[in-house]
């Protein structure tokens, strides 16, 4: 009787990817609140550092997530030198040449909206990911809420929508994936700094839109209604930024893993300056 080979105590090798390293550029309560609490806790990242103009921000945030603070020209230099990607959590005008920077390092990076204040500062930026053939997401929040993401997937899907009315943040990010690209813009000035936009989209449907920054806070809040073949459907509410961030960083780590760009990335990003960029132009 022959005696069957004794079992292999080696483990089977894993198809699962290492945890991507990522480190977070910003320090202040946007990177508080979200960023660095979602990225310590996701099973698939290890927070790498954080850097922060303030070097006392920094470490008090950095402490609180057991990891390393940076700070200065050099930091920046460290924290990209032992990252896999970096999450931004900073204003736009600053965002926009890290993430050139960045790039040009070899980092994948995981942005925040908008990417830049000029058309030219995420042109670049879209120009730098490509070039260096890194894979690039945009915090476009509503795209990655798991409950508004599944109801666009939806409303994308069924189709036949005649027009829509969007009201204050992420309202393009949305209904660009529903009705369509943007064919036609036009823009008046509200109250304060809020910006009225007409929009024509290339499924034939149109769309107004309320953005601004300045409404009286009872007013505040996201508001989607679309109208077509199927009836209404309004955009349902979400649980917050860091389910919505983790989702981002689960993207971002789908991009890098198949090579696959995701629909929110820096081509996106720019898109949404190149719109917002026309609709100041028109509001006057």
């Amino acid at each position: 009787m022959t005696t069957p080979p004794a079992a292999s105590t080696t483990p089977a090798p894993s198809d699962a990817a290492p945890p991507l390293r990522i480190g977070l550029l910003g320090a202040g309560p946007w990177a508080r609140h979200t960023h660095a609490p979602a990225l310590a806790a996701h099973p698939g990242a290890v927070l790498t550092g954080v850097w922060g103009r303030r070097a006392e921000t920094a470490e008090a945030l950095a402490t609180a997530h057991g990891t390393r603070a940076c700070t200065g020209e050099a930091g920046i230099d460290e924290l990209l030198e032992a990252s896999d990607a970096v999450a931004f959590a900073l204003p736009p005008d600053v965002q926009a040449p890290l993430a050139v920077r960045a790039a040009e390092a070899g980092c994948h990076v995981l942005m925040d909206k908008p990417v830049a204040t000029t058309v030219e500062g995420a042109r670049a930026v879209a120009e730098a990911v490509a070039k260096a053939e890194v894979a690039s997401v945009v915090f476009c929040t509503l795209r990655f809420a798991p409950e508004t993401v599944a109801w666009i997937a939806e409303q994308a899907a069924v189709g036949g929508w005649f027009t829509a009315r969007a009201q204050w943040l992420g309202s393009l990010s949305v209904l660009i994936p529903v009705l369509g690209e943007v064919t036609e813009l036009t823009a008046a000035r509200g109250p304060a700094d809020t910006t009225h936009l007409i929009l024509r989209h290339g499924s034939g449907a149109s769309s107004t839109v309320t953005l601004g920054l300045s409404a009286p806070r009872a007013a505040a809040g996201v508001g989607i209604e679309l109208r077509g073949e199927h009836g209404t459907a309004e955009l349902p509410g979400w649980d917050g930024a860091q389910p919505a961030f983790r989702g981002a960083v689960d993207a971002l780590a789908e991009a890098v893993r198949t090579g696959v760009p995701h629909a929110c990335d820096a081509r996106f990003g720019l898109r949404l300056t190149e719109l917002l960029a026309e609709a100041e132009r028109r509001a006057g």
